[in-house]
């Protein structure tokens, strides 16, 4: 099964108050799931961070380990260089957060990681301000 994630974290100050969105849709796009939480003061790079995670986390609960194609996409270019591989991670309070994240790209048979403009993370983003905005 293939699946494309979207994900977007928000922070209004840095550190301030912060949220992530995420959705999950099908290889042709029909959509399956989307959520939006606040998660309180952090950073924009851990709200970043969580959007990922939580989205992996309801992917692997939702849909299993293995025999999945998951392609995510985020407006971070840090975030998706770091998760590729191909940045290094200098910021030792993130380490946790991308360690869980991991390894659960490993027991769902690997992601995919791009990096999207923000014009191409619309919906992710929308999520993101709405849990901003209701807290």
């Amino acid at each position: 099964m293939k699946l494309i994630i979207y994900t977007d974290g928000a922070s209004r100050g840095n550190p301030g108050h912060a949220s992530y969105g995420f959705s999950i849709s099908d290889g042709l796009g029909k959509l399956l799931y989307e959520e939006g939480r606040y998660i309180g003061i952090t950073t924009n790079n851990v709200a970043e961070y969580t959007g990922v995670y939580e989205a992996l986390k309801y992917t692997k609960e939702k849909y299993g380990q293995g025999n999945l194609s998951v392609e995510l996409y985020v407006d971070s270019k840090l975030v998706a260089e770091q998760l590729a591989g191909r940045f290094k991670i200098k910021s030792v309070h993130l380490k946790p957060i991308i360690e869980k994240i991991k390894i659960l790209s490993l027991e769902l048979g690997g992601v995919i990681y791009n990096h999207v403009p923000r014009s191409k993370n619309t919906e992710a983003d929308r999520l993101a301000n709405f849990a901003l905005d209701s807290r």
